[in-house]
């Protein structure tokens, strides 16, 4: 019903304006009596066999959703009832931004794809920080960055801000330096300043009473020598796993027509499939396992799920399959992992 139906009413209109409309849908629906029950019943799939261990965590099955979807913590338990094993929020900043300017979100129906250059809209890490102080039961995973007005060189500081802000509501964290839509921000994935970043994060979780997990989620228009160096650096940080993959600038192969394609931003869904499931399994073989994966980009089906799952990701996220192929996607994914 959702393909055949809503989704065509819903493409009608501006991607972001949708966004917006199909969160305040969401919250009003669980306001009716029973209805998050319902919809827990309805799209949950328990089954032992989808429950595993990663990074220290107990996840109930291995689907989440990605960072960008829900950046201010506004609908995390109504969309975990949806079947997520967990949710991603984020990114966030130290300071609230109001992002690129619009429009800044672009459907690339024939290709199954979205290009966005949002540049890290939120309300700011406190904000997120008090929404989430009720969650009882969720994993979350804190997805950090820096704010667009602060310099490089200055770049630790809003990262430290973020991680103490969150740090007793979250799960586990992701560094973000990899987006396309903040100037200058991947240049931070660069060998020296990604390992002082890292290495100044993993002191301040030493000084806590229990350190929470940090991964680290990378861009797929990476070199193999560059990935190279993210193995090297995972490993002299001992960071406790890797994030596979961000949206890509890359524009090959598209059907989309040139005037939608050309719009700068961050590709994601369909088209990077392949490339982040190459990375993957490159940085599986080449590390030899030696660190955990979670698998995003790109996933629409079952078997695009299992193809991350083969290459080595011990999780996956969703984003883009789920706007496209709806709620029902992360049900279909859990019974055919199940």
């Amino acid at each position: 019903m959702y393909k055949s139906l809503i989704r065509p009413i819903l493409f009608l209109f501006d991607p972001e304006k949708v966004h917006y409309f199909s969160f305040s849908t969401i919250r009003l629906l669980h306001r009716i009596p029973c209805a998050g029950f319902l919809i827990r019943k309805l799209f949950h799939v328990s089954n032992p066999s989808l429950g595993r261990e990663v990074f220290g965590i107990r996840f109930p099955n291995p689907v989440g959703l990605a960072a960008g979807f829900d950046k201010d913590a506004k609908l995390y338990k109504e969309l975990a009832n949806f079947g997520f094993g967990f949710i991603e929020i984020g990114t966030v900043t130290p300071k609230p931004q109001d992002g690129n300017p619009k429009p800044r979100l672009f459907r690339l129906k024939d290709d199954k794809g979205i290009i966005n250059r949002m540049g890290f809209n939120n309300h700011g890490v406190i904000t997120a920080a008090q929404r989430l102080r009720s969650n009882k039961n969720i994993i979350i995973g804190g997805n950090i960055g820096k704010n667009k007005i602060t310099p490089n060189e200055n770049a630790q500081e809003d990262y430290l801000i973020c991680f103490d802000a969150l740090f007793d509501v979250v799960d586990y964290f992701v560094v973000n330096v990899s987006s396309p839509n903040t100037p200058n921000l991947r240049d931070l994935q660069e060998k020296e300043p990604l390992t002082a970043l890292l290495n100044v994060l993993q002191k301040q979780n030493d000084t806590k009473t229990k350190r929470k997990p940090i991964l680290l989620k990378i861009a797929p228009d990476l070199t193999d020598a560059q990935l190279d160096d993210i193995i090297q650096i995972v490993a002299d940080t001992k960071i406790d796993g890797v994030i596979a993959t961000n949206t890509t600038i890359a524009r090959d192969g598209l059907k989309t027509p040139g005037n939608v394609t050309s719009e700068k931003g961050g590709l994601s869904g369909k088209p990077v499939t392949k490339r982040s499931t190459a990375v993957i399994k490159y940085l599986h073989t080449k590390s030899k396992g030696a660190f955990p994966i979670v698998g995003v980009g790109g996933i629409h089906t079952p078997e695009d799920a299992k193809e991350k799952l083969k290459a080595g990701a011990s999780l996956i996220q969703l984003y883009t399959g789920f706007v496209y192929e709806g709620p029902a996607v992360v049900k279909r994914i859990n019974r055919f992992l199940s």
